[in-house]
């Protein structure tokens, strides 16, 4: 049904030129309820023509309605209804997502975040394989079961499928090479396999126990510095030459130290038995002093360093003193270094064996000349060289260091003069 229009509302109004338009009857039909459709205009052109022979004169005053304009459409129903729905549905799942509560768009085996899957890290783990992560970090001191369940996550997810690994076998990913040197039948089944996980946890603890001896090896001679767990760990995943290169935990191996350990927080529950009676590893006057008077001239802990101007970890106690004066063994123990280094100039290093279960090493460093060689056993009090400024050095003093199970710790604490 159309709109009610007046005979000419609506209408084409032709032109002067639009004789023939004009003139068509289809264009002068008018809408079905016009009063007088086909009325001939009598006494007057067309509306919208110009006087044919007279001048144009304006348009006599008319009360009709301008042209109809488009009206603006209005929300339809649809809209109306629709948009505050799905302003709820978004807003709502906006709230969910905020709080976590939405369903991750994986699995919970899946392999996307292998970290995370589940529950917790420790859900992932087959309760029969932690005895064994226990028992493989007993292979030398610096190891955990957490740090060798972190490394293994990494490494396949403990993904027990071999056609899932790439390059790689079984949950510690060995290459074969790597396990001709490192496999062993672990639970006595009559077959080293990579693919058995108990072979692989215990292969991986005998490889990273054999890098932890050179990287502690580097370290004493001063050729590498650093934490000697992060050491190990990046002479794992980027060899033992590139560490040596560096001088440290080169560049390249930050990623996976930070992973590793990361990863290793959500698995130190398998660390509690491990750890259930480990005593502290400290006894007040465990050692006793180095040299005769201990003046400290730089305390363990952060700082820069005055020649390099690199801050960084200070690893020891530096103890002001005359040029010569002795030093001395601050345990019975045996030297497992003693030599010219770099950084340290004249150093020794002696392994006091256990504490408390725990492994105790010191070390004495820019010394002038020193008195004992390697393999040699000392006694508390044994002289073992004197006070020198040689290696990285401002001036005559003892950098004296204590490493517990690997990791240096502030020294002061165990001398026997210490409160």
């Amino acid at each position: 049904m159309g709109l009610l229009h007046s005979p000419d509302r609506g209408r084409h109004h032709p032109t002067p030129g639009d004789r023939t338009a004009q003139e068509d009857p289809a264009a002068r039909e008018g809408p079905p309820n016009d009063p007088t459709p086909d009325a001939p205009l009598t006494g007057a052109q067309p509306v919208g023509v110009e006087p044919v022979g007279v001048d144009a004169v304006d348009p006599a005053p008319s009360d009709e309605r301008p042209e109809h304009t488009r009206r603006r459409r209005r929300p339809g129903p649809f809209t109306l209804l629709a948009l505050p729905g799905l302003t709820v549905v978004l807003g709502f799942a906006g709230v969910m997502a905020a709080t976590g509560r939405l369903p991750s768009p994986w699995s919970e085996d899946s392999d996307a975040h292998p970290a995370t899957a589940g529950s917790s890290a420790t859900d992932r783990v087959d309760a029969s394989y932690v005895p064994w992560l226990r028992e493989a970090a007993r292979t030398c001191s610096l190891l955990k079961p957490s740090v060798l369940a972190a490394q293994i996550d990494r490494s396949s997810g403990w993904n027990t499928d071999p056609a899932t690994l790439s390059g790689t076998v079984g949950i510690a990913g060995f290459t074969k090479s790597q396990w001709r040197t490192w496999g062993k039948d672990a639970d006595g089944n009559g077959k080293s396999s990579p693919r058995d996980p108990v072979d692989a946890i215990m292969a991986l603890a005998r490889q990273d126990c054999a890098l932890a001896e050179d990287v502690t090896r580097l370290r004493t001679r001063g050729t590498v510095s650093g934490d000697l767990l992060d050491l190990t760990l990046a002479a794992y995943t980027v060899g033992t030459d590139s560490v040596t290169r560096a001088g440290r935990v080169p560049a390249t191996a930050r990623t996976y130290l930070t992973e590793v350990k990361d990863l290793s927080a959500r698995y130190r529950t398998f660390d509690r038995e491990e750890n259930a009676n480990p005593g502290t590893g400290k006894a007040s006057g465990v050692l006793a002093p180095p040299v005769t008077t201990l003046v400290i001239s730089s305390p363990f802990g952060s700082r820069k360093h005055p020649l390099t101007g690199v801050t960084k970890l200070h690893t020891g106690v530096d103890f002001a003193a005359p040029r010569n004066a002795p030093v001395s063994a601050a345990r019975q123990g045996q030297v497992v270094f003693a030599g010219m280094t770099k950084a340290y100039g004249n150093r020794v290093v002696i392994d006091h064996g256990t504490i408390g279960g725990r492994r105790l090493e010191t070390t004495y460093s820019h010394m002038s000349s020193l008195l004992v060689t390697a393999g040699q056993s000392v006694e508390t009090g044994t002289a073992v060289g004197f006070v020198g400024s040689t290696g990285l050095s401002t001036g005559p003093h003892l950098h004296f260091e204590v490493l517990v199970d690997g990791a240096y710790t502030d020294p002061m604490p165990w001398l026997a003069v210490a409160r």
